[in-house]
């Protein structure tokens, strides 16, 4: 007995050094474990912080917010104290981005994302890790952050900064200021808005008289949309969603100063009438389509008792989305529209009727034929492997102004009281060709990380969804004109 236990202890001896060798030239595994080729790091849970882990997931699959970010931070980079520099929600905002869409070296499998709550606390934002919280809010509290950061910046240029007054537009500006007291230029970056900045357009219009009120205008940084009420044997579409969204409402007993107007031309003088209340027709639109939008789908609805449900139908949704037919249109009078039309034929829109948006419905269609495609009803046939869209197989869409492509998809698995937020997103691109879009799909819960096809992701119960828009090259040229677009 006395034997056997002397060579165990030998063997155990041994196995301690190999490990400790292994230890002292390897490190520990746990700390040193590397991805795979293709994946992204994850994310640590910190304690119900799938939230913010899938949201960050999301967010770092969209380039044109990491360039904005990039863009936006750029003055920071003069300060040298690393710590104030830290203490900026931007500049933590874009380290952790960029790592995760493998812009930044890092070997680690796993990143620790605490830097965002503890940047967001010195923005008074106090957001536990313990407490289920929602993805959809907490990207409302980056983007009003970030507004917050910009609109707290100092509006001229910094005395100091050399290479802002070294610019030609820059120091011919400065000049003028001096001699004729205007303010000086506001830099471009601080002059832009986020890439998921856009605006809505409010329509109000008048059944009696038919006077339009003037547009108001209201910004968004995601459209939440309702989910309308489903319709048996009709599937559930990203469309019908939209157009919900948009579909006009009468508001009753609204003054009409028209109607006012020309009730009082039509009485004798000296006569005083009360104000004309008629019926509206109100409608949205969206009067600027950001760069990248994100959809919000509200899963949150009530039972009859007051208590809060969750819907879990499937919203179909496509891998390019055409929002041209959701885009406001400045009414233009009847007798000029043709020729309207034919100055700006590349502008013009199907399925819009004087800045308003007409539903397709099926009855449109000739008879016989189906159409091709519809935002979140066609079939994964039609896509080409490496992620263009096939403009050629679809005549109705051959010129979308406002196509958009998928990004990213967070899904919430469970119930209104408690759930688990996972992503799907688009693997980087290669260090080879940094401008393409890669066509492989990772399906990310927190820490782990997999490979996913494109069908498990349409197939996905979508709760967040992330576009980017899509620019022809006719589109990349006259970008700048166009810029208010």
């Amino acid at each position: 007995r006395y034997k056997v236990m002397k060579n165990w202890g030998v063997i155990g001896g041994v196995a301690a050094a190999v490990a400790a060798g292994m230890y002292v030239l390897w490190g520990p595994i746990t700390e040193r474990k590397r991805r795979r080729k293709g994946l992204v790091p994850g994310l640590l849970n910190l304690g119900n912080t799938c939230f913010m882990n899938s949201l960050l997931q999301g967010l770092s699959s969209c380039p044109s917010f990491i360039k904005w970010l990039e863009e936006f931070t750029a003055q920071y980079k003069t300060d040298q104290n690393q710590s104030t520099e830290r203490q900026y929600l931007s500049v933590t905002l874009l380290h952790l981005l960029r790592a995760l869409s493998c812009q930044e070296v890092t070997e680690d499998d796993v990143l620790d994302a605490s830097c965002l709550l503890e940047v967001l606390r010195m923005y008074r934002w106090q957001i536990s890790s313990f407490e289920e919280q929602d993805a959809h809010e907490l990207f409302h509290v980056l983007t009003s952050s970030l507004e917050d950061e910009r609109d707290r910046q100092p509006r001229v240029t910094h005395l100091f900064d050399v290479h802002s007054l070294e610019q030609p537009e820059i120091t011919q500006k400065q000049i003028s200021c001096r001699t004729r007291g205007s303010l000086p230029p506001v830099s471009s970056h601080w002059k832009s808005q986020h890439p998921f900045h856009g605006r809505l357009t409010s329509n109000m219009v008048c059944k009696h008289c038919e006077h339009q009120s003037p547009v108001r205008y209201d910004t968004f940084d995601s459209l939440s949309l309702s989910i309308p009420a489903a319709v048996w044997g009709r599937p559930m579409t990203l469309d019908h969603c939209l157009h919900h969204f948009i579909s006009s409402e009468s508001v009753k007993d609204v003054v009409c100063d028209n109607c006012t107007k020309i009730q009082a031309e039509g009485t004798l003088n000296g006569q005083s009438i009360e104000n004309q209340r008629t019926t509206f027709v109100k409608q949205l639109k969206l009067g600027k389509l950001p760069q990248c939008l994100c959809i919000h789908l509200q899963r949150l609805s009530w039972s009859n008792q007051g208590t809060p449900l969750k819907r879990h139908e499937h919203v179909q949704f496509n891998e390019f989305l055409i929002m041209d037919i959701y885009k406001y249109r400045i009414p233009v009078h009847k007798s000029s529209q043709n020729e309207l039309n034919q100055k700006n034929s590349e502008e013009t829109t199907p399925g819009t009727k004087d800045g308003v948006a007409v539903k397709p419905a099926d009855t449109e269609q000739p008879s016989g034929t189906k159409p091709f495609f519809k935002n979140g009803a066609c079939s994964s046939s039609f896509l080409m492997p490496s992620g263009t869209f096939p403009l050629a197989a679809f005549p109705e869409c051959s010129s979308p102004v406002y196509l958009y492509r998928l990004m990213a998809v967070v899904v919430h698995h469970g119930d209104m009281h408690s759930g688990h937020f996972v992503t799907y997103r688009r693997s980087p691109p290669s260090p080879k060709n940094p401008l393409s879009v890669s066509s492989q799909w990772l399906w990310i819960s927190d820490d782990t990380v997999r490979k996913a096809s494109l069908h498990e992701v349409l197939s996905s119960s979508a709760y967040l969804l992330f576009y980017e828009r899509v620019h022809s090259r006719v589109q990349h040229q006259s970008l700048e004109l166009r810029a208010e677009e």
